[in-house]
């Protein structure tokens, strides 16, 4: 053979240089990687220990990465899939809140340049921003024409 297979820990590493992981995520790509005689889970316990894997990273990734994009109902989704702690989750969605709507009407700018003109344009625009995780409540503040205030955009 002209090459060499990588090893548990290579791999991982690999990963990580890529983006941040979660110890879940890690287990779950690397699970068909593991030869006889290898340990994931001693693999994962010394790159945890080295602060190569950490929750604190991943949500703060996550949330940098997805929030000019997405609801705090999708950014709760996607952590909670990436198996982070649900303390984590609660407080990087409680952070999300106080500019959800803020979030949710520059997103909406983006994609559309009026305001419904009937039921048909709403339900499209609705939808639009309730598949990315924004509120009933925020929805029906940005279709009904508000305007984000200094409140709304502080972190």
């Amino acid at each position: 053979m002209g090459f060499t297979a990588l090893s548990l820990k290579g791999r991982a590493l690999r990963l990580l240089s890529q983006r941040e992981h979660s110890r879940d995520e890690l287990r779950r790509k690397l699970a068909r990687h593991v030869q006889e005689g290898e340990d994931l889970e001693a693999v994962l316990d010394d790159l945890q220990a080295k602060d190569f894997i950490s929750e604190a990273r991943v949500v703060e990734s996550t949330v940098h990465r997805r929030a000019s994009r997405l609801g705090a109902a999708r950014i709760r989704q996607e952590l909670q899939a990436k198996g982070v702690a649900p303390d984590l989750v609660q407080q990087a969605v409680a952070g999300l809140h106080d500019t959800e709507f803020a979030r949710a009407h520059a997103l909406w700018a983006r994609r559309f340049d009026a305001l419904p003109g009937d039921a048909r344009e709403r339900g499209r625009q609705g939808r639009f921003l309730l598949t990315r995780g924004f509120s009933g409540e925020v929805i029906h503040r940005v279709l009904r024409g508000e305007i984000p205030d200094d409140r709304d955009s502080q972190a």
